[in-house]
């Protein structure tokens, strides 16, 4: 308005003066900027969106109960790989793959015929090994009366007890011989060595087994550990006992553990070393992924409630309330958990206020109207 009054001036001057053009332009410059000095600039006020029904808490350090976290795999506590001892044909595979199995179920049959030939004829030879030990024990017996009445010579006493003595060897390596066939002819059965599941299958029926190849897999679920790799400088913290709190996100489970094994060796190449960890629950697999939290100590840290923490795509950060009670969205790097509390790493200071409920509310850039009353962050 200013500026319009001035050129308004400025044109009425020029109509009613006699001055030089030049002169005419020379002043209406000089009128315009300096009706423009008259503005001050800067004073014109932001309007901000007023934010109520928020809580606001100020943060500080507090501590926490550390704990060293990893990765582990659940694994059943027996795994049996059953292998074939004979070699044969499969006559018949009984179980599949997922079928739970008790202790001494057969899972597959071999072809025995050949096997069971030779434990025949072992038989049989035992027989006559047995009947051959009857003879020679009656012969010594007659041989040790005629030696007693001095009516035999030494050296035939000596020969008919030698006699015996082979007759009771030749027996024992008849019946020696049966049992190896019968041990044979049993391996034609594979059973399972304990309750558990079958969790794999390598052969089926007709196919050729050949001693050392692998046929099933049988794992004991009554019992499952959780394997993890620890750092090298927790060897000397770490004992058997110590306890361990496992979250299994697969099952939505958390649970609680201890430390059941050690395996002392260093990895080289990862510089860890293995610790196991008893676990039990339900819906446990081999194979599925857990979380191992086993603590350290304790340590000061700044935490904020997780509910707090707003997601931006792939940003993380808080809405903070300066000393104005202006919003400002703020971006944070968080660390590890504690109960329903985050670790801030960066991002925000001791002191700082934050919103910690009603963040939904919130504005970046808006203004604090009114806020609920809450306990400082501890």
């Amino acid at each position: 308005m200013n500026d319009f009054i001035c050129l308004q001036n400025g044109l009425l001057s020029r109509r009613a003066g006699t001055a030089p053009m030049l002169l005419l332009i020379v002043v209406m410059t000089s009128l315009i900027f300096g009706c423009r000095d008259k503005v001050s600039p800067g004073t014109a006020e932001v309007k901000r969106t007023p934010v109520s029904g928020v809580t606001i808490v100020q943060l500080n350090l507090s501590p926490v109960d550390d704990y060293y976290e990893t990765s582990g795999t659940v694994k059943a506590k027996n795994v049996g790989v059953i292998a074939s001892k004979i070699m044969g044909s499969v006559t018949s595979v009984a179980v599949q793959e997922g079928q739970h199995v008790g202790r001494g179920q057969t899972l597959l049959t071999i072809d025995d015929s050949e096997i069971a030939q030779k434990a025949k004829a072992a038989a049989s030879a035992v027989e006559s090994a047995r009947q051959q030990k009857q003879l020679a024990d009656v012969t010594f017996s007659r041989y040790a009366k005629l030696y007693e009445e001095k009516a035999l010579s030494g050296q035939e006493f000596d020969q008919v007890e030698t006699q015996k003595k082979i007759a009771e060897s030749e027996l024992e390596r008849a019946k020696a011989m049966l049992r190896e066939a019968q041990t044979y002819q049993e391996y034609a059965h594979v059973r399972a060595p304990f309750a558990g599941v079958v969790t794999g299958k390598k052969i089926d029926a007709g196919s050729m087994a050949m001693p050392g190849m692998q046929l099933f897999t049988v794992e004991d679920t009554s019992a499952f550990l959780v394997e993890a790799a620890v750092d090298e400088k927790l060897s000397s913290r770490i004992k058997a006992g110590t306890p361990v709190e496992l979250v299994i996100a697969a099952l939505n489970q958390t649970a609680k553990g201890k430390v059941s094994e050690i395996v002392p060796a260093i990895d080289p190449m990862s510089r860890t070393f293995i610790v196991k960890v008893a676990v039990s629950g339900a819906g446990l697999k081999t194979g599925i992924y857990a979380k191992v939290m086993i603590p350290i100590g304790t340590r000061d840290a700044l935490t904020v409630p997780v509910s707090s923490i707003v997601e931006k795509g792939q940003l993380s950060g808080v809405y903070a309330v300066d000393a104005k009670g202006i919003i400002a969205y703020r971006l944070v790097r968080t660390g590890k958990h504690f109960g329903s509390n985050l670790e801030i790493l960066s991002g925000l200071n001791p002191g700082d206020k934050i919103i910690v409920s009603g963040a939904d509310k919130a504005i970046d850039g808006g203004m604090i109207s009114e806020q609920k009353a809450a306990t400082p962050e501890k």
